[in-house]
């Protein structure tokens, strides 16, 4: 903008000098040139009294070169030579005698003044001044040279105020630019100063209200998640209180565990809720950043220093969990996790929550006794987590992306595992798979290596291994 602002200011104050510059320079020529021709016609005419007194060469000598040094001033009298070097073409020199008319006009030298004075016995003689070329034009390009130079500090100075009024706008134009990059990316602080012209001030204004109205907004919403999250525990004291009722029984002991681990979740969820706003990947894509979009968000920006984890050890984790409940319910469950490593830039528990929430609508979506495998895929570039069943399937599956649309379903399952795959700069599909279900296939971008004297768990080791229901 402030290049554009300054050719704009150059280019109008340019076309400005150059309409005042042109007809001043020739008017100046103009005058020079006049103001030559009207000195010669002045000597010319200072000699003529002198003709009329006497003829006498010496003396018309010596008044000629008192009134012209440059011996130009030359005395044409009648029936003898001229009195000095003339210049007058012989036509214009007879035409002045005969005639008796005062020529003043151009010729190739110079310029030619010719006046005519009668003389006793109707006798005529012709006064010559030449003027020429160079005190015609004596000046002329000190005056050229002085109002380029005044006309080159005008459009110098134009350029620079338009460049410093320009800075102003650029500057206020770029800090709002960096602070809308900034509160994309999750810094909920940011703010601008408002600067610049009262257009862009009050755009500043504006932001920093948006900015101070999201993050009052947000701060509500996780209150009110961790409000009612923490209203579940109410019938949590219930249930561990049957469990302690059914002490003894072969159940008790996986009631009590079951509720344990729902207790454990319950508290994270909690303590998530109540965290600093926007806190890691995830926390980028509850805020809607795009990785891919921008590189400073998600993927590689975690860069070494963010939060990593191996995936494959936390889904034979999680996995492990839910067969518990899949030999309840006689389904079967196939594992198969690949033995590379599979560093992503998610935390350990961001990775279970897509696990638990992918296996969770398995059992949520399909009738008990319906088979399910949960596959962990190292490719070049990336990490795919794969869980299919032998179910229905998905017959609608963008409606199914959508948060909250399907019937009888938050749908909250499938976007966690699509935040957290776009917040590494991921991807997520859903398609049927072998078992003639859902296949549901959540890609993770690599981690960049781990930084050193810092190691990653390498996951053991796992062959396919079904788990059968009793």
């Amino acid at each position: 903008m402030r290049r554009s602002l300054a050719g704009v200011a150059l280019a109008v104050t340019s076309m400005v000098a150059l309409s005042f510059l042109i007809p001043l320079a020739a008017l100046v020529m103009s005058l020079v040139k006049e103001q030559g021709v009207n000195a010669a016609e002045q000597r010319a005419a200072a000699l003529a009294p002198v003709l009329t007194l006497t003829t006498d060469p010496d003396a018309l000598r010596e008044s000629a070169a008192s009134l012209d040094a440059a011996d130009h001033l030359v005395v044409h009298l009648p029936r003898s030579g001229p009195l000095g070097t003339s210049k007058a073409p012989p036509a214009l020199l007879k035409r002045a005698q005969q005639g008796r008319e005062s020529i003043s006009q151009e010729i190739p030298d110079g310029w030619i003044c010719l006046q005519p004075v009668v003389l006793p016995g109707e006798q005529v003689a012709v006064i010559e001044n030449f003027v020429p070329e160079a005190e015609l034009t004596r000046g002329v390009k000190e005056s050229w040279a002085v109002m380029v130079f005044l006309a080159v500090g005008l459009v110098g100075g134009s350029v620079v105020v338009a460049d410093r009024l320009g800075a102003k706008v650029v500057q206020s134009s770029k800090q709002l630019a960096q602070a809308s990059h900034a509160l994309g990316r999750g810094d909920l602080d940011t703010r601008v100063d408002p600067m610049g012209p009262r257009e862009l001030r009050d755009a500043g204004i504006a932001f920093n209200a948006m900015a101070h109205r999201m993050t009052e907004l947000l701060a509500v919403e996780r209150e009110l998640v961790a409000d009612l999250s923490h209203r579940l525990r109410t019938p949590l004291t219930a249930l561990h209180l049957a469990s302690e009722r059914m002490a003894g029984t072969p159940e008790s002991a996986r009631v009590e565990a079951a509720v344990g681990e729902l207790e454990t979740e319950l508290q994270a969820i909690i303590a998530a809720a109540r965290t600093p706003l926007a806190v890691g990947p995830m926390g980028q894509g509850l805020l809607g950043t795009d990785p891919a979009a921008d590189p400073d968000a998600g993927g590689s920006a975690a860069g070494s220093s963010g939060p990593r984890c191996e995936a494959s050890d936390v889904v034979r984790r999680r996995t492990a969990f839910w067969t518990v409940l899949a030999e309840q319910q006689n389904r079967s469950c196939a594992l198969d996790l690949t033995s590379e490593p599979t560093a992503v830039s998610l935390s350990d528990d961001d990775i279970a929550a897509v696990v638990d929430a992918l296996i969770g609508n398995v059992f949520r979506h399909t009738a008990p006794g319906t088979p399910f495998g949960v596959q962990v895929v190292r490719t070049a570039q990336a990490v795919e987590l794969v869980v299919e069943d032998g179910g229905p399937g998905i017959p609608e599956p963008d409606r199914a992306l959508s948060r909250g649309s399907s019937t009888g379903s938050t749908g909250l399952g499938l976007d966690i595992a699509q935040r957290a795959a776009t917040a590494t700069g991921g991807s997520m599909r859903i398609a049927r798979g072998p078992l003639g279900g859902a296949r549901i296939t959540v890609t993770f971008a690599l981690a960049p290596s781990a930084p050193s004297g810092r190691r990653l768990r390498r996951p053991r080791t796992s062959r396919r291994r079904p788990v059968r229901g009793r």
